[in-house]
């Protein structure tokens, strides 16, 4: 198979972690005799500096030609710093969603066992945790219309919601409950918001037509902190912009690090996969950086390819690897591996075709050599 993907690392963190992605990738197409052709591009603070846009023409170009997009992490100081900045960053990945119809954005939650004492959380609360985020991305505040008024001493964000991109999201929500535990919860806050009575309304005319899924109402308030005290009880959860934005990230803690959880924004014509982390620009040449949350980003990419197979090996080898301790230090202060060497380790397992167990010992004890 021969496919373009469009590379958009970004700033601060964004190219260490997507170099070990690049890698996997790599490995994988070389085991299964893939062809992976990579257009890189400049999104963010780093487009900026260098073209004065967060988001050339060249690189959107790049992006409706490719088959998929991987993206990195944008974001900076001297910008986030700057509350008068016309030109931030984060317009660049806001306008890539809106001009490439990404409304669907998609977070994985899962558990890893042999990290759970690194979770803030109690065991008992976290254990058998694997959940899904399904949030709306390209509609709400974020996306309505903004402003100044009365000499700059009023401001105003708009939040609207038509039913059709409701609907849109919905469908894809219930489809992943079918497919899983059958459970679907929508987080909005209909008490009070009038966008959110329209979400509650065209969800359940959605949810007649999946009769098998379980489907429960949750207000933000309470969900964010039921996410907190029992995330085990949750399968499915839809959302919109910004609550879903604020749930996910929630969810990272359940992990143990925001380091370790992927997604997808999904479209109708291409998909873009990311880690779900900003770009950490205080770690960013240090190569301490996790990687995994970018490597099962392109492992979600694999799966967009309909290379179920090839998604599910990296996906078995991240999880010996983190088994067998090899940890960023986000993970472990005290006995890590750097991110090059995470990216490296995981490449190798999977284009050596080394299905023992006694392999990855191998490799811990020095007797495989490292890329």
């Amino acid at each position: 198979m021969e496919k373009r993907i469009a590379v958009l690392a970004g700033d601060g963190i964004g190219p260490e972690v997507v170099k070990q992605a690049i890698k996997v990738l790599q490995a994988i197409a070389h085991r299964f005799q893939h062809m992976f052709i990579y257009d890189v591009a400049l999104v963010g603070a780093a487009a900026i500096d260098e073209t004065g846009d967060p988001l050339p023409d060249e690189t959107l170009e790049a992006c409706r030609l490719s088959d998929a997009i991987l993206f990195g992490a944008i974001g900076d100081p001297k910008y986030d710093n700057d509350p008068t900045a016309k030109v931030r960053p984060e317009q660049g990945l806001l306008r890539l969603r809106k001009e490439l119809g990404l409304f669907a954005n998609i977070r994985p939650v899962q558990l890893y066992n042999s990290l759970i004492e690194r979770s803030p959380l109690k065991e008992d609360r976290i254990r058998n945790t694997d959940l899904v985020v399904y949030r709306e991305l390209t509609g709400g505040i974020y996306f309505g219309e903004k402003g100044r008024m009365d000499g700059g001493k009023r401001a105003f964000d708009h939040c609207e919601y038509t039913v059709e991109e409701i609907r849109r999201i919905a469908e894809m929500a219930f489809d992943a409950a079918l497919r899983r535990k059958k459970k679907l919860t929508l987080v909005d806050k209909a008490n009070v918001l009038e966008t959110s009575r329209l979400w509650r309304e065209t969800v359940q005319r959605v949810a007649q037509r999946f009769p098998l899924v379980n489907v429960e109402y949750l207000f933000v308030d309470n969900a964010a902190m039921q996410v907190i005290q029992r995330p085990n009880q949750f399968d499915v959860i839809l959302t919109e912009n910004m609550f879903g934005d604020i749930i996910s990230d929630e969810t990272s803690v359940i992990t143990g690090s925001i380091g370790l959880l992927p997604s997808a924004s999904v479209g109708e014509q291409t998909s873009l996969f990311e880690p779900i982390h900003g770009s950490y620009p205080e770690g960013a040449g240090k190569d301490i950086a996790n990687p995994v949350a970018t490597i099962l980003s392109a492992a979600m990419l694999l799966d967009s390819f309909e290379l179920f197979d090839e998604a599910n090996l990296v996906r078995s080898v991240v999880k010996k690897v983190i088994e067998k301790g090899l940890v960023t230090p986000d993970l472990n202060p005290d006995s890590f591996i750097a991110c090059s060497k995470m990216g490296d380790v995981i490449s190798l397992l999977i284009e050596s075709d080394l299905e023992d167990e006694s392999a990855l010992d191998n490799l811990l004890e020095g007797k495989l050599p490292l890329i």
